[in-house]
Order: structure tokens, then C-alpha cells, then sequence
């Protein structure tokens, strides 16, 4: 119930993520995925937590991590962080601090450590789910958000459609053909049509800064 409510949570604020119930499933999913963060909960069933993160930790695993979990003491919260974990949050927990915490870990992952993207006048605030051109609010879809934040994070990096699919949908979600195409469509026609470039065969970026 509680990782129901975590995963639905998080898509309503924008990210896409898919869940795995045990230690084994989580391994097999960061060897084969490109994911940006790891949401552990301690108490798998099967292994625990925090020798699945040493493990991973060992093995070359980069993604930040960030520990849920009922265990409040002190000491529990200096072995998860001693083991690799970025960050740990107490149960129960509101999930808007979740989701700033995940933000704060993704910004500091991409070495950007202001909240706000601001680039050729565009600005888009992941918290607040609001983009602004030239002071002016733009009303995107979910997904024309999550794929613009994705281009924003780092201008001038190209991104291929399968790179841009996998962060937009989850397992078991349906992909069209042409989906990424179309919400690319969507934000040119809202920001302009120079603002995303298409780097034939490649994929898209964002106009860098002159």
C-alpha cells in the first residue's frame, strides 16, 4: 500500500518511476536501466536493504540514493549513510518532502544547485511545475514538462528518442511510435520553434547560449 501510494505520488509530481518489490528484481533493474536515483527501502523481503546497497555500491553503482525506512535511530541512519546512501528519510513521511528531496538529489546530481532552469528566457521551476517565457506562464502536459526539464537540465546535450521514452514512460506504460515526436511538437509550437533543436538522427537538444 505504501509503495502504491509513494509510486502514484510521484507521478502526480512529474517523474516517472517503476517499482520493484524485492532485492533480487532491483538488481536485475539497475544492471539493464538508465535510471536517475534509487528510492531504497530497507526492509526487502529476501535480503536487506543496506547490504543490497553496499553490493550495488561495490559493483560501480553511481545513481544518488535515497533510504526510506521505518528505522529511527541514530545508528541506523549512520550505517545507511556509511553504507552509500546520499540521503534518509523516516517513515511516515509527507510527500512533498519526498519529492524535494529527490529534486535536491537530482540537482546536485547534475551540478546545478539552483531550483530554478533559466535558459534563453525560458524558466522552469520542477517544483512548482510552472514554465515561464519571457515572464508569460505556458501550460504544458505532463509529459511536455518532464521532457522540457530533461532537455533544460543540461543545454546543448543531445538526448535520442529511446533515452527520452525511457525517462518518460514506465514499465508497462504504451508507447506510440511517434509519442516523443509529438511532445516535441507540442513545446515548439509553445516556446518556439528555434528553442528545441532536432539533430537529424541523432536526436534533440535545447539551443545552447550564444
Amino acid at each position: 500500500m505504501i509503495g502504491e501510494a509513494i509510486r502514484l505520488g510521484l507521478k502526480r509530481e512529474g517523474f516517472t518511476v517503476d517499482w520493484v518489490h524485492d532485492a533480487r528484481a532491483a538488481q536485475t533493474a539497475l544492471s539493464g536501466e538508465p535510471f536517475e536515483l534509487l528510492l531504497l527501502d530497507l526492509g526487502l523481503p529476501g535480503r536487506d536493504g543496506l547490504n543490497l546497497l553496499r553490493a550495488e555500491r561495490e559493483r560501480g553503482l553511481s545513481l544518488p540514493v535515497l533510504i526510506i525506512t521505518a528505522r529511527d535511530a541514530v545508528s541506523d541512519r549512520v550505517q545507511g549513510l556509511d553504507a552509500g546512501a546520499d540521503d534518509y528519510l523516516i517513515k511516515p513521511f509527507e510527500l512533498t518532502e519526498l519529492a524535494a528531496r529527490i529534486r535536491a538529489l537530482l540537482r546536485r546530481r547534475s551540478g546545478r544547485p539552483a531550483p530554478v532552469i533559466e535558459h534563453l528566457g525560458v524558466t522552469l521551476d520542477p517544483a512548482a511545475h510552472l514554465v515561464r517565457r519571457a515572464g508569460v506562464d505556458i501550460a504544458l502536459s505532463p509529459r511536455e514538462f518532464t521532457l522540457l526539464r530533461l532537455l533544460m537540465e543540461r543545454p546543448g546535450t543531445i538526448l535520442s528518442r529511446s533515452q527520452l521514452e525511457e525517462r518518460l514512460y514506465g514499465w508497462g506504460e504504451e508507447v506510440e511510435s511517434n509519442a516523443v515526436e509529438v511532445h516535441i511538437h507540442g513545446l515548439r509550437k509553445k516556446l518556439g520553434a528555434e528553442f528545441i533543436l532536432n539533430v537529424r538522427g541523432v536526436g534533440y537538444r535545447v539551443r545552447p547560449a550564444p
